[in-house]
């Protein structure tokens, strides 16, 4: 079997936009839980929307986050979108501690429920927002961004956000009243996309196709 990327189908997230959107873009693309499947992918996905621990969940009843981590140390891109990024970090404080991937040190913690200056603002936080190179970024030439100028705008649908524990690891940021968001996470092969990319209009359509131009 000849494909492009692979999606891992663990039960819980919104693998046929993902897929629609990566077909829009010229690939050929499996959805699945099967570990020779994932294994062998070119290219990886891990897509999700929820609750952390009904994601974490789904992955360990099929026995697929050790198949994902095993993924990772092939040095093969993979990615997580929107749920899939939180599930690749440490550990997430959503209705208590849930254990993640580890794929990228980190936490994932719930976004204030206030601006910088005090005042309420909604949450979930629901909104198109620009991206923002980080200062100990220089340039993302060479990553799942080389396609994204700064400032494009992506579709944010969230109510929690990942904080990694070396600066380094945040490729890009959003601020939502002030309040810093990753956006898009990197460590090494492994990208996290807090932003739904098969969303977010030809800005979106560009980060995949950078992503499938990646091996």
């Amino acid at each position: 079997m000849s494909f492009d990327v692979v999606v891992i189908d663990y039960g819980i997230g919104n693998l046929y936009s993902v897929r629609r959107a990566f077909e829009a873009c010229g690939a050929n693309v499996v959805l699945t839980d099967d570990p020779a499947l994932i294994v062998s992918a070119p290219r990886l996905v891990l897509p999700g929307v929820g609750a952390f621990a009904d994601g974490m969940r789904g992955l360990i009843e099929r026995g697929l986050d050790s198949v994902v981590r095993e993924y990772a140390k092939s040095g093969k891109p993979l990615v997580g979108i929107c749920l899939g990024m939180q599930m690749l970090a440490t550990v997430s404080m959503e209705f208590g501690e849930h254990r993640g991937l580890n794929l990228i040190p980190g936490k994932v913690v719930r976004i204030p429920s206030t601006t910088m200056e005090g005042a309420p603002h909604k949450i979930p936080h629901i909104a198109w927002e620009a991206l923002v190179r980080p200062d100990s970024i220089q340039t993302w030439d060479n990553t799942i961004l080389a396609n994204t100028k700064p400032g494009a705008t992506m579709y944010h649908v969230h109510s929690f956000t990942v904080v990694p524990d070396d600066d380094a690891h945040r490729l890009a940021d959003c601020y939502y009243n002030g309040r810093q968001i990753s956006s898009v996470i990197r460590m090494g092969n492994v990208y996290g996309c807090q932003f739904h990319p098969e969303k977010s209009g030809r800005a979106g359509l560009a980060l995949l196709k950078r992503f499938l131009e990646m091996s």
